[in-house]
């Protein structure tokens, strides 16, 4: 398609089963800290409440795999999700979300609109499920035999009441791969994920220490996790990207956990400007890594780098930092100083809340 996605479909605004199964996921508290998952009530999950005259809502996937991309297996290199490898995608999804929406204005003159991309609180799988361009899989991303699972989701909520493209039906079949690979066994049951175990909310939307029994199963994933989509038959279809901004920055794909370590605040941000990885903040960022760290093998010809690296922050101001690197020091048979965590936390960096 001239603007780059890869489907586009139409939903209507009557989302009940997504407003029960939120209920109930919320009440379980399987959402951990991401309050904002609650913090809008039924817009979430009814568009017409929040954007007003809302009749239907048109969704977009924009692919951004790369099948040269391998899972990286090096215990001392940096495992991080596809997604976050090249630029952030919300202005580049959004922006081209926009021209459409401009074109369609141009055709309809009383067409009014509100674009969204992660930006809001939006049900993005549920929309484009509903929209039919793809179902939701066990792992509870969004699926599509053609395209497996890499892509991203944007909306444009609408005043045109569009005819709803038809259901996709479900192919996941008797497969549980996603849900075997998951290292923190995250999913209580297929369909239904406790973002309290998963490695992405760890990493990104826990601001606060990492739990001890998550730690060693998180291996060397230290921003996000894929596995539940690279081990996905579906995924054996799905094409590469013909995104620019998409492509690997800072060779991130195949770089060492201790040298990311090393990098400076400033380094930290200039080298990441752009990236979805930024908004976690530099203290997050050396948390992740030092639990990475830890889980380089101990006795290894590359534990001396991660010890010496370890050691280099040892006295970090942070004490969020502190105690995560001297749990590592400790995998590795080296004393640190334990130290308690505190709340008022002065580095912290605030996530953005995606809605």
């Amino acid at each position: 398609m001239a603007l780059g996605f890869d489907a586009i479909g139409f939903a209507g605004v009557d989302l009940p089963a997504a407003e029960n199964n939120l209920a109930a996921w919320l009440a379980a508290g399987a959402h951990g800290t991401m309050n904002y998952m609650a913090a809008h009530g039924s817009k979430r999950t009814r568009p017409s409440e929040l954007v007003e005259g809302t009749r239907s809502v048109i969704t977009a996937r924009m692919n951004y795999g790369d099948s040269a991309i391998m899972p990286n297996t090096d215990a001392d290199k940096a495992q991080i999700a596809r997604y976050a490898l090249g630029r952030d995608y919300h202005s580049l999804l959004r922006g081209r979300l926009q021209k459409l929406a401009t074109r369609i204005e141009a055709a309809v003159p009383t067409f009014s609109y509100r674009v969204f991309t992660d930006s809001a609180p939006v049900m993005e799988v549920d929309l484009a499920v509903q929209s039919g361009i793809g179902w939701r899989g066990k792992n509870t991303l969004l699926l599509d035999r053609n395209a497996g699972s890499w892509f991203f989701i944007g909306e444009i909520y609408c005043s045109e009441a569009f005819v709803p493209d038809a259901l996709v039906t479900d192919h996941c079949g008797t497969c549980t791969a996603c849900l075997d690979a998951c290292p923190t066994q995250a999913f209580d049951s297929a369909y239904k994920l406790d973002a309290r175990r998963c490695v992405s909310y760890l990493t990104i939307e826990n601001k606060e220490e990492i739990p001890l029994e998550f730690r060693a199963a998180m291996g060397n994933r230290m921003y996000g996790c894929d596995d539940c989509q690279s081990v996905c038959p579906w995924n054996r279809f799905a094409p590469d990207t013909r995104e620019a901004d998409f492509a690997v920055r800072n060779a991130l794909d195949n770089c060492s956990l201790a040298e990311l370590f090393g990098w400076s605040e400033v380094e930290f941000e200039s080298r990441l400007a752009g990236s979805a990885i930024r908004r976690i903040g530099y203290v997050r960022w050396l948390r992740n890594i030092a639990v990475a760290l830890g889980n380089v093998p101990a006795d290894s010809e590359a534990s001396v780098a991660a010890i010496a690296a370890l050691k280099s922050r040892a006295d970090f101001p942070s004490e969020l930092v502190r105690e995560h690197v001297a749990w590592a020091l400790a995998r590795h048979g080296v004393d640190g100083l334990p130290v308690a965590i505190g709340r008022d936390e002065s580095l912290h960096h605030s996530l953005h809340d995606p809605g």
